[in-house]
This record gives C-alpha cells, sequence and structure tokens, in this order.
C-alpha cells in the first residue's frame, strides 16, 4: 500500500491547473473528432507520467510504473456532443442531425463553429423572430426541432457554403466557453465529460508531485466516443485488461426546478463528489472508497442506477472476464447545455478521493466477494 500525503495535497489546484482546464473546455472535441482535446490533454499530462500510448479511434493512456503486473484505471471520457451537417439547401441554409445526445430545444440563437476541411467557419442557429411566430388562436407557435433547425453562415446558397469548407459530414459544436461565476461556480459546454479528463489528470500531478510510490500500474485513460454507446471505453478495456477500474463522470445536481428528486435522488453541487450503486458497480471496491472518505473527511453523496450507470464504468466492469470497478460522479447542472455548472468545491474533492482512493488500494485489497 502507498504512504498517503494528503496533508500536502488539501489544495490541490493551482493557477496553472484552472489556466489548463479553461484552455481544454474551450477546445472543442465532438464526438468521432476528438484528437484536438486529446493532443492538449496528452501534453498536460506527459511531464506526470512515464509512457504514452494512443489507439486507433483516439483514446489515450499515460502509465504510471507500466511494467507492474497489477492494472489500475482512472478514466474519463473525452467527446462532447455536436452536430452533423446533413443537407445544404439551395439557398445556403444547413440542415443537421444529431452528435450525440445534443438538446436541440437549446439550439435556437445559439452561435456555433463548423469545422470544415478549411478550418472553423462561424454560423448562427436561425430562428424566425417573435413577431412573426405569434398569431391568432387559430395559429400555434413552433418548436424547435430537427426539421426546422438551421445554421445560418451568411452565405446566399448552396456553392457559397460549399466554398467556405462546409460539407455533408462536417461537425457543427457551440461556441460558449468556460467562466466563472459566483460562489466558486465555473461553467461551460462539455463539462461532461472534459472535467474527468481534467481530473484524472491532477490526480497523475499530484502522485508526481507528492512522490507517491504506486505498488500497480497506473494508467489514467481519457476515453473517446461515450457520448454514443461507451465505444472508446470498450475498446481499451480490452487493451488493458485492469484488475480495478475508477471511472469519473458527470452526474444530475437535482435541487433545481423540474427535475424529480423521486426519481434522480438528491444530489446537489457543493456537497461532494456522488457514489453509485448498480449492478456495474464492485461493491468492495465501493466500500474501500466510502472507508477512505470517511477517513480522510471528503463529504460524499449516494445515488442508485436501476439496470447501467449510462457511464463507461459499464464498459470496464463487464470487459474481458469482469474488472472490479466503481463511479465517482461530480454533480453538475444543466447536463448537455452550454452553460453546463459545476462548483469547485466538488472538483477539489473529487480529485482528493480519486488521490486517496489510489494510495489505499494494492495487489493484496481483497475484492473477492467469496
Amino acid at each position: 500500500m502507498a504512504k498517503s500525503t494528503s496533508a500536502k495535497s488539501k489544495k490541490n489546484l493551482t493557477e496553472k491547473s484552472y489556466s489548463f482546464l479553461k484552455q481544454y473546455i474551450n477546445t472543442p472535441s465532438p464526438t468521432g473528432f476528438e484528437s484536438g482535446g486529446q493532443k492538449l490533454w496528452i501534453e498536460y499530462l506527459r511531464p506526470h507520467v512515464h509512457e504514452i500510448f494512443t489507439d486507433a479511434y483516439g483514446s489515450a493512456a499515460g502509465v504510471i510504473n507500466p511494467n507492474e503486473k497489477f492494472k489500475v484505471v482512472i478514466e474519463a471520457h473525452a467527446d462532447e456532443i455536436s452536430w452533423f451537417v446533413n443537407y445544404i439547401s439551395t439557398d445556403g441554409l444547413i440542415y443537421l442531425k444529431r452528435n450525440g445526445g445534443v438538446d436541440h430545444q437549446i439550439a435556437p440563437s445559439k452561435r456555433v463553429f463548423i469545422h470544415g476541411k478549411k478550418g472553423m467557419v462561424k454560423a448562427v442557429f436561425g430562428w424566425p423572430a417573435i413577431h412573426t411566430r405569434m398569431g391568432g388562436n387559430d395559429r400555434k407557435e413552433p418548436q424547435p426541432n430537427l426539421e426546422n433547425l438551421f445554421l445560418d453562415c451568411g452565405a446566399k446558397n448552396k456553392k457559397e457554403v460549399e466554398q467556405l469548407g462546409i460539407h455533408i459530414g462536417a461537425v457543427a459544436t457551440y461556441e460558449d466557453g468556460y467562466d466563472e461565476l459566483a460562489y466558486d461556480y465555473i461553467i461551460g459546454r462539455a463539462m461532461d465529460n472534459r472535467i474527468g479528463g481534467f481530473m484524472i489528470a491532477e490526480v497523475a500531478r499530484l502522485i508526481k508531485q507528492n512522490k507517491n510510490k504506486l505498488p500497480y500500474s497506473l494508467y489514467i485513460v481519457n476515453a473517446v466516443q461515450e457520448e454514443i454507446g461507451l465505444r472508446g471505453a470498450e475498446m481499451i478495456a480490452r487493451r488493458i485488461k485492469p484488475d480495478v477500474a475508477i471511472i469519473t463522470d458527470v452526474t444530475h445536481d437535482t435541487t433545481t426546478p423540474m427535475v424529480n428528486k423521486i426519481i434522480e435522488g438528491d444530489i446537489a453541487c457543493g456537497r461532494g463528489p456522488s457514489l453509485t450503486f448498480g449492478p456495474a458497480v464492485h461493491n468492495k471496491l465501493l466500500s474501500v472508497v466510502e472507508k477512505v472518505a470517511e477517513k480522510k473527511k471528503i463529504p460524499v453523496q449516494m445515488k442508485t442506477v436501476s439496470r447501467s450507470t449510462g457511464t463507461d464504468t459499464d464498459s470496464f466492469a463487464y470487459a474481458n472476464e469482469g474488472c472490479p470497478s466503481v463511479l465517482i460522479s461530480i454533480p453538475l447542472r444543466y447536463m448537455h447545455t452550454t452553460v453546463e455548472m459545476l462548483h469547485k468545491d466538488d472538483v477539489e474533492n473529487t480529485i482528493k478521493l480519486m488521490y486517496e482512493t489510489l494510495l489505499e488500494i494494492s495487489p493484496k485489497t481483497n475484492l473477492s466477494y467469496f
């Protein structure tokens, strides 16, 4: 078991850390096209690991102690929801398909970047003025849907759109980036789950900074294509064949209006990371995490899932012959919008919980049910 140096890491994040987070959030990494964000993440992680590798579809991993037989993974996903260009009309308007679970209801009047063959092109989701949408009792106000949403890049016909390098299959991402609000809240698009990639990189930084000697190989994994079915995690779990996996992702803050706590549980930003009970979550590994939280006085919240977690936990848990896996989530407001909202205390405590759990685990940790 590694010796804990938690007294040195009570304040985990530095100005440099937050500077990287801002740059990372502001770097588009749509599902299937994650390489921009992954390159940035790799360079941030590189000084804190012994080696780095990537796979065919763009998942990336840094490894500490690569020659140890016992393997532990900490993992997040790198991709963000986005749109595909699907049809360009003769009058230069651009119609779309979803790339992941993007919310069509928030789209009208949003600014986007279209990632075309000649670079990024600015565009907007056009929407009729309220004056033209409202009418008499016999006129129903239109609602945004995939058939009436379109992008306007300023072109007056299809040829002008194509001259900008925009093509069928180009992806569009929202422009909204990192910002900070009062009372230690941070916002931005793609906090789901760029914050996870950031936190696992910070854990690696702390291990290097505090000179911890781990009795196993630690894989810091940033997987692609979670938003369309956990695909990147599925591939890289088969490659690594880990003995233990700790997954971090976001979960719903249920204290905002229109969220049913009876269904979603009672989870709030600022009250610490959330631990999940569910079939894919290994109960004995979860117990280890709970005991670490109690010992280190890290606040945690509990939630349940009925079948799957809906996160990369499922891919790691059921990979190969089965891998004891646990999910440590960070509460998030307004998921899959451009103003996803987190509390800095939760970021600190989620990093600390992962870090301290890694110091507790060893190849001798008994995770058998029998």
